[in-house]
């Protein structure tokens, strides 16, 4: 049975259920999720991440990295991670160009945080020359500095979705149709959601969203450096802010897809609440910074030198194709500004490189 029929039959004998249950079957069910059994990735794929687009992407992580771990007085072993990593491109890149600081790429104890069997597999293909451990939870990592990578990573975990109605907010369910079709139902209740004070007072009809693994895990990570020196980078789309609207969405061979038609078959991913992350990683004992855009956060990293430099040997195409790549990443109309790059780190280092107000 599909994993269509599954949760439909599930909600014809309990009723409705939550977006959050229904998104958490859709991406991690281990016979029918969308990560679990196949690599999503590239054009090929569904979507592209910014790994896939430019080698310049990790490279400049890579540094960023580098410069954080000498502000954590350059630790002669460093725990460096990174959740959801994809086809381990970035860490590939990354580790790359780690290896420009000898010092840095000695001490580096590389972890990757992952779930898919399928993904592991193309992981090691990609690292092959590299000594990794996988793990499946950010809570396995081993003791010690600390420096983490989540590029993506948010935006795939399960929201919960409220709207407000007269009588206050109720939970946003997922019932089926006459046909038999997966639609968005009002719950019965009305609830308290921990929203933020101006998202509590939206006007009625509005839809708000919380991520509750994500504030999970902001909180587990902030309780993490708190006591450990280092800092974790999450790049992701989203608001700077908490804010109300409806941004689960779907895609497909690169295009938009109804989100609750095929289950299981389609990326189903909703917007970031960096706030949110920053709140619950500094309630934990972490010090947050940012978020900034992606366009700004590698132009002060210094993403038109490299560019440059790798144009240098490059062809006329091929320095066209690198110019083209950079400015997807950068540009406002691009990936630009719907990302953005937020750091939490233990609070007596510095501000991380590129996250200045």
């Amino acid at each position: 049975m599909s994993l269509a029929g599954i949760l439909a039959e599930r909600i014809r004998a309990d009723g409705p259920i939550g977006v959050a249950e229904f998104m958490a079957e859709a991406l991690g069910n281990p016979q029918h999720g969308y990560y679990m059994g196949h690599d999503p990735f590239g054009a090929k794929g569904d979507f592209t991440t910014a790994p896939e687009i430019s080698q310049m992407f990790g490279e400049l992580i890579g540094l960023w990295c580098a410069i954080v771990w000498q502000s954590m007085g350059s630790p002669s072993r460093v725990v460096l991670a990174e959740i959801g990593p994809g086809r381990g491109t970035l860490m590939a890149d990354l580790l790359r160009a780690a290896r420009t600081l000898p010092a840095f790429a000695a001490a580096i104890d590389a972890y990757l945080v992952e779930t898919s069997p399928a993904l592991r597999n193309r992981q090691a293909q990609t690292l092959a020359q590299e000594k990794i451990t996988w793990l499946e939870r950010f809570e396995d990592l081993p003791e010690g500095p600390l420096l983490l990578v989540a590029n993506e990573l948010f935006d795939a975990l399960p929201i919960r979705q409220y709207e407000k109605q007269a009588a206050g907010w109720i939970e946003r369910l997922i019932g089926l149709d006459a046909a038999g079709g997966f639609v968005f139902v009002a719950g019965e209740e009305v609830v308290s959601p921990a929203l933020a004070p101006d998202v509590l007072a939206a006007p009625v009809g509005a839809v708000a969203e919380i991520c509750e693994p994500g504030r999970a895990l902001a909180a587990a990570i902030g309780r993490r450096l708190a006591v450990t020196p280092g800092a974790a980078l999450i790049v992701d789309y989203g608001a700077p802010v908490s804010g109300t609207g409806d941004t689960l969405q779907a895609v497909r061979t690169h295009r938009y897809h109804p989100a609750l038609a095929d289950p299981g078959m389609v990326d189903l991913t909703a917007h970031v609440d960096f706030q949110a992350l920053a709140e619950a990683g500094a309630k934990a004992g972490a010090t947050p910074h940012g978020p900034v855009s992606q366009g700004r956060w590698l132009l002060r990293l210094g993403i038109e030198e490299r560019a440059v430099m790798l144009m240098r040997n490059a062809s006329p195409d091929q320095a066209a194709d690198i110019a083209g790549r950079a400015r997807r990443l950068i540009d406002p109309g691009e990936m630009g500004t719907l990302f953005q790059v937020m750091a939490l780190a233990s609070p007596a280092l510095p501000v991380p490189p590129g996250l200045d107000p």
